[in-house]
């Protein structure tokens, strides 16, 4: 019986362990998204490239409600984007009836090199890329 205990001990810190790494990755990689998302508003600033009041849609995608963050659309569909404070916000909240009149409340989500990846809908594309992308585009954004 002794031996299981041993076991099942090794185990869980194995889990602990693999479960810390899996979490400094993230952590690293969010720091290096950071560090794009800052040179993007930066970038944006030289070019003289407006942001603009961002809106939220709700998850099922039947509303739409504005918000109190400004800053610049990442994709054409207007999912994601980046704050004139650097932060990356992914633009779908909840329905609310107060939302319609004060406007949805927005939170940063920590930003991954990869746009979309686990997200479910199989688009993927790297936020370097995005993020140069709406720099070309300047004024022009759809």
């Amino acid at each position: 019986m002794e031996r299981e205990g041993d076991w099942q001990e090794q185990r869980r810190q194995a889990i602990a362990g693999h479960a810390a790494a899996l979490e400094a990755g993230r952590v690293a990689e969010a720091r290096e998204a950071a560090a794009l998302l800052d040179e993007f508003v930066r970038r944006a600033a030289e070019r003289r490239l407006p942001p603009q009041t961002l809106q939220a849609r709700t998850f099922d995608g039947r509303a739409t409600y504005r918000t109190h963050v400004r800053g610049w659309y990442l994709k054409s569909n207007r999912s994601v984007a980046v704050g004139e404070d650097g932060e990356y916000y992914v633009l779908t909240v909840p329905a609310s009836l107060r939302a319609r009149f004060t406007g949805a409340e927005l939170t940063p989500s920590m930003p991954r090199l990869i746009v979309g990846a686990g997200g479910g809908d199989g688009e993927t594309v790297p936020l370097r890329q995005l993020l140069d992308r709406r720099l070309e585009a300047g004024v022009s954004w759809p």
